[in-house]
């Protein structure tokens, strides 16, 4: 399989953003599910311990589930928590109801990342892997937080998020470059990234015998994006950004940690009220 490189895409401004993500994104998605679920298998460390450090009894859901690999957890404690899983491919859902080892049957559930179909605070936690920075604009972007954000409890809901960033590490095959970008290293970078379908799934082309390859869309994330993504998003819901002890008028959002894990910027959040 060849490496995939990288290359930057400039998004026409009167392309809408829907249209641009269904043919981009979600479409590659169903056509590439069985071959992407086979290499998706091994939880983020950071992840697991969210995950396995939930109380038990908790309920939530993984937004952008994708083949659903973090339905079953925690590892260390079967059935502790409950986690719905919701995506937009129809097809990497039907691989997400059969998560893990066993005969359970995983909740899931059919939507878009942007929509609204729960009720306010209906969770207790939610995570979305690798999910937002499919989204081509800001204020897109930004949406999709405060659905996590509004879905969890105002009292103690819990929230993590992971997207891909400009920053790689030297095992990624994912290299970016931002030389012929200044704004890239504040603003993130647009980028299409190849799929090369497996050997034994593809359909060679008839020119070329060559297998199929699908350029996904991504905005790679500049450091300090992401937090500043989920702060104006609390802002914008009409909360603070600050722990508990540090504001005193309104109900908020408290940044619990944020950094940089093997090629991916990753922020935790957990809601209180007064």
């Amino acid at each position: 399989m060849p490496p995939r490189a990288l290359e930057a895409v400039r998004i026409e401004s009167n392309e809408d953003p829907a249209d641009f993500e269904a043919k981009n994104v979600h479409e590659i998605y169903d056509a590439i599910a069985s071959h992407f679920s086979s290499t998706r298998y091994k939880p983020w460390p950071i992840i697991a311990k969210f995950l396995s450090d939930l109380p038990t009894g908790w309920v939530g859901f993984d937004s952008g589930t994708g083949n659903g690999k973090y339905l079953p957890l925690p590892a260390d404690r079967p059935g502790a928590i409950w986690t719905i899983g919701m995506d937009r491919s129809r097809n990497l859902l039907d691989i997400a109801r059969r998560a893990g080892e066993g005969k359970v049957v995983r909740e899931v559930v059919w939507g878009n990342v942007l929509d609204n179909p729960w009720r306010p605070n209906a969770f207790d936690y939610a995570i979305s892997i690798a999910t937002i920075h499919h989204l081509a604009t800001h204020e897109r972007r930004k949406l999709a937080v405060q659905r996590l954000i509004q879905a969890v409890s105002a009292d103690h809901g819990r929230v993590l998020i992971y997207v891909w960033a400009i920053e790689q590490d030297e095992l990624s095959k994912r290299k970016v470059s931002v030389e012929d970008d200044p704004e890239a290293n504040e603003k993130g970078k647009d980028v299409m990234v190849p799929w090369v379908l497996s050997k034994t799934l593809a359909k060679p082309s008839p020119e070329t015998s060559q297998p199929e390859v699908y350029n996904r869309y991504y905005h790679m994330f500049a450091k300090g994006e992401l937090a500043a993504l989920a702060s104006d998003a609390a802002k914008d819901l009409g909360l603070s950004v600050g722990s508990r002890e540090s504001c005193s008028s309104t109900p908020g959002v408290e940044i619990v940690q944020e950094g940089w894990e093997r090629s991916n910027y990753y922020v935790e959040l957990r809601r209180w009220s007064k």
